[in-house]
């Protein structure tokens, strides 16, 4: 344990050295490096990570963004990499506003169009240069980014198959009242007469 610590401590320090006009704040936290930089140096930061002797992290495990709707930034695009070579991992952060692009990798990872992809998808981030950006997991048409924070429960439509017209539909979202009015038997409401052990609470109370 304390051999991998010191193993990640001396990648942050190279890191920081090599980029340290890009670098927001660096992190260790259970056993992983988290590098926060700026949206703009995403290309040449995954470049370095990728391969400098030092870093070695050849493998895009995931892309995933967070939301923040409250943060003037209001995304976090969060990149996982893997180093086999050197058997570590590490988590690079980038603020991304709403309106504002974040640079694609597709051109350093041969997975990342589809991770981008999944990313707009669920939360509406942009990557510029990313040449097939479309909706990956939504059908069609769909309205709104399921995964931001803002976004309805129930959706905006619902699908559902019509015999008349021997198709798929898409629906306003209609909640029945009577699915939205629960009255469940309780012990201490819904059930008449005394409970075992009501007749020692005081009548005021009861």
């Amino acid at each position: 344990m304390a051999e991998r610590e010191e193993a990640l401590r001396d990648l942050q320090e190279g890191v920081v050295a090599d980029l340290k006009d890009v670098v927001v704040d660096v992190t260790i936290l259970r056993g992983e490096l988290t590098l926060e930089i700026l949206a703009t140096a995403v290309p040449r930061v995954l470049v370095y990570l990728r391969d400098d002797p030092a870093c070695q992290f050849k493998m895009l495990i995931d892309i995933c963004g967070v939301d923040y709707p409250a943060r003037e930034k209001r995304f976090d695009v969060v990149y996982h990499l893997l180093s086999l070579k050197h058997n570590q991992r590490i988590r690079v952060r980038v603020q991304a506003e709403e309106d504002a692009p974040v640079p694609s990798a597709t051109e350093i990872f041969s997975n990342a169009g589809w991770l981008e992809r999944e990313t707009w998808d669920m939360y509406g981030i942009y990557f510029s240069d990313n040449p097939d950006l479309r909706r990956i997991l939504t059908d069609y048409g769909f309205d709104g980014h399921p995964m931001r924070k803002d976004f309805p429960l129930t959706g905006y439509v619902e699908v559902r198959y019509d015999d008349e017209q021997k198709r798929v539909v898409y629906e306003p979202v209609k909640l029945t009242q009577d699915f939205r009015t629960f009255d469940f038997l309780s012990p201490w409401e819904g059930q008449g007469g005394t409970l075992p052990g009501d007749e020692k609470a005081p009548a005021d109370d009861a």
